[in-house]
């Protein structure tokens, strides 16, 4: 079995017209930058390099992200983030969803997500006709949690349609020097409860728009407008088979949660390279 070539962010740079970067565990944590990311998003901008960060993220507008990365001395901006949160811009008028009552766990950002995207955002003890979990943070958890969740029973009880849309499908992220459970997690919650009450309902899931799917990687084709891309991430399950399934080159990075044994992996999550860094 042949082996996945160790290269350096340098080369990458070298050999790939658009560099696409995941945020946590890569570029940076919630309140810090990885050491080596400024001066290689530096290098980025002296050879007027394409690259965009493709980030899950749906808790943070990208003008609200871009300004915590320059705070932080990472300059990047907001044109060059593309979250999972701005993806319901797209996913509700094609899905009939504009107009309609949005209960949105998450913080204000990610209220201001579903109401840019044209839902009516209404408080979690009202009725409602589409539950998006923009984050895991930002509202009362069991108190939200269990008026929803008695709503959805309600709502299903009637045979009344609901919607039910998860922009970000990670279920941890690194934080500082350890991990926090991420909304992906929280949506389980909620499906395990419908499995459990409605066994035979295979269909009460959430629609899951980040990486691994495809939506994110058709928007940075859109923006870029090659398939000659490479995306450096450090979660196989999302970074690296989202990219392999999209048909671009992926770069596995030892920081962030990685530590993967990569002989190991299926052929469809290997990466194509390993990275010890963005060390140039």
């Amino acid at each position: 079995m042949p082996r996945i070539p160790q290269t350096n962010f340098r080369e990458l740079v070298d050999r790939y017209s658009v560099i696409l970067f995941d945020a946590y565990g890569v570029l940076a944590g919630s309140n810090s930058v990885a050491p080596e990311a400024p001066e290689a998003i530096r290098l980025l901008h002296s050879l007027n390099k394409p690259f965009f960060v493709l980030t899950n993220d749906a808790s943070a507008l990208p003008e609200t992200r871009a300004a915590s990365y320059n705070s932080m001395g990472l300059p990047i901006d907001e044109t060059r983030i593309i979250t999972s949160g701005s993806l319901l811009s797209g996913y509700f008028p094609e899905n009939d969803l504009v107009g309609s009552r949005c209960v949105v766990l998450g913080p204000a950002d990610s209220v201001r997500y579903v109401e840019s995207a044209g839902g009516r955002v209404v408080e979690y003890g009202d009725d409602f006709d589409a539950l998006i979990i923009g984050d895991q943070a930002g509202f009362p958890f069991l108190e939200a949690a269990d008026a929803i969740l008695s709503a959805l029973f309600r709502k299903i009880d009637a045979g009344k349609p609901v919607s039910l849309v998860l922009p970000n499908p990670d279920l941890i992220y690194p934080e500082g020097d350890g991990f926090g459970f991420a909304s992906g997690s929280v949506a389980l919650i909620f499906e395990s409860a419908l499995e459990l009450r409605y066994p035979d309902r295979p269909d009460l899931r959430f629609t899951r728009l980040g990486k691994p799917h495809p939506a994110i990687f058709r928007e940075a084709f859109r923006r870029s407008g090659t398939m000659d891309m490479v995306m450096i991430g450090d979660q196989i399950e999302t970074d690296i088979k989202g990219a392999n399934d999209f048909g671009i080159a992926s770069a596995l990075i030892s920081t962030g949660i990685s530590g993967y044994d990569v002989s190991q992996l299926p052929q469809s999550e290997k990466p194509d390279y390993l990275i010890e860094s963005l060390s140039i």
